[in-house]
């Protein structure tokens, strides 16, 4: 499979990354991406931008260097109630919205009260991906999350920053194997992230390949494979 997509990378805007968005996007292009996810951290994250960044990015271009560009925000789980911190009226306003759990925004509660705030985040209408869900620091019931996901029509991310060897989540490839596993078993489609901090990462998905590929996972269940398919997931359609 031919990657032409990359769904979630960060900016200098979120405060701990280290390329603009311009040397993002030109990256991906020189990289022959068709399409970038340009997802910055939402604001519980510590050092990242202000709500008025995400309020202004509609005069963002949403064509670069040849490539299609979506903006959106990586939201921050906040409790078991899947609480997030970013309010509808400026989620419905972003491209595409990624929900995941962040050590600096909340505490593992134990694996019931962590797979009760991942669901319960996906049940909100503007998530379309749950970001990194492989971090042992939040233990979750991966048969829940997955059957959750499908149900919701949420795209469950392999994410390859988590598989990197300097990643900064703990032991995540265990639980990328029964997260996916569960996905064969109920055909929930998942999607491939770089997380890519600076613009050498954009389009990286090679650790998770290698996953990929050892588990034999179809490539009919991984969304990267067709822009057409990856725009049905998110919330402005472009269509």
């Amino acid at each position: 499979m031919k990657d032409i997509l990359d769904s979630h990378t960060h900016t200098t805007a979120s405060g701990h990354a280290y390329s603009t968005l311009h040397e993002m996007a030109q990256a991906a292009a020189d990289k022959g991406l068709e399409l970038l996810g340009i997802t910055e951290h939402a604001m519980a994250m510590p050092g990242t931008c202000h709500e008025y960044y995400f309020m202004n990015m509609r005069i963002l271009p949403r064509t670069m260097y040849g490539i299609e560009i979506r903006h959106g925000a990586e939201v921050n789980i906040l409790d078991t109630e899947g609480r997030l911190d970013m309010d509808d009226y400026l989620l419905k306003q972003m491209d595409v919205v990624i929900a995941s759990l962040h050590t600096p925004c909340m505490q593992n509660v134990g694996k019931a009260g962590n797979t009760r705030a991942v669901i319960k985040a996906m049940e909100n209408s503007y998530v379309n991906i749950l970001g990194h869900p492989d971090d042992s620091r939040f233990p979750l019931d991966y048969e829940a999350v997955v059957r959750s996901a499908k149900e919701q029509g949420v795209l469950l991310e392999l994410n390859n920053n988590s598989l990197h060897p300097l990643g900064a989540r703990q032991d995540p490839l265990p639980n990328d194997i029964e997260m996916l596993e569960y996905c064969k078993k109920y055909g929930a489609p998942i999607i491939l992230g770089s997380d890519a901090h600076t613009q050498e990462d954009v389009g990286n998905h090679t650790f998770v390949r290698i996953l990929l590929e050892e588990l034999d996972f179809p490539e009919e269940l991984i969304v990267n494979r067709s822009v057409a398919e990856y725009q049905k997931y998110i919330n402005r359609k472009f269509v």
